[in-house]
């Protein structure tokens, strides 16, 4: 059986996940180049989480990251003939194609992960309060 210790734990690794993944996408929110440096903008990243049955059957369980996806949907494109980037020909000629990041999202996202990071906090200090006060009750 998991205590509430290590289900909490298992929450905050999963939430810090989320939060390092939350960032990165803010911080490539601009990236226009892939790391072999050729034309491709950055594509953003979520983070899903997954019940952990460890536990077994039928007891408290945690939370895993089960996954991280790579967002699939189109770039946003501007129209910017000048730049060294644009579109050389096509559809697509004299635009260039920018991640497809939300930055309004990515920080209601990243709130919400703090908040929840937090309250696993306060639920491990309130566990390690009462097991103290167990602990002086028995002594």
């Amino acid at each position: 059986m998991m205590s509430s210790l290590d289900i909490s734990t298992s929450a905050l690794v999963a939430q810090r996940t989320r939060l390092n993944t939350i960032s990165g996408n803010i911080a490539n929110i601009s990236s226009l180049v892939d790391e072999n440096g050729n034309p491709s903008p950055y594509k953003a990243r979520q983070v899903v989480f997954q019940t952990d049955e460890s536990a077994g059957s039928g007891e408290a369980a945690g939370v895993k990251v089960s996954d991280v996806l790579v967002d699939q949907s189109e770039p946003l494109y501007r129209y910017q003939p000048e730049h060294p980037l644009a579109i050389k020909e096509g559809e697509w000629e004299g635009y260039v194609a920018y991640p497809n990041i939300d930055l309004t999202t990515q920080m209601v996202d990243a709130m919400e992960t703090t908040r929840a990071y937090e309250a696993n906090i306060g639920v491990i200090e309130i566990s390690k309060d009462m097991s103290r006060q167990r602990l002086a009750i028995l002594a």
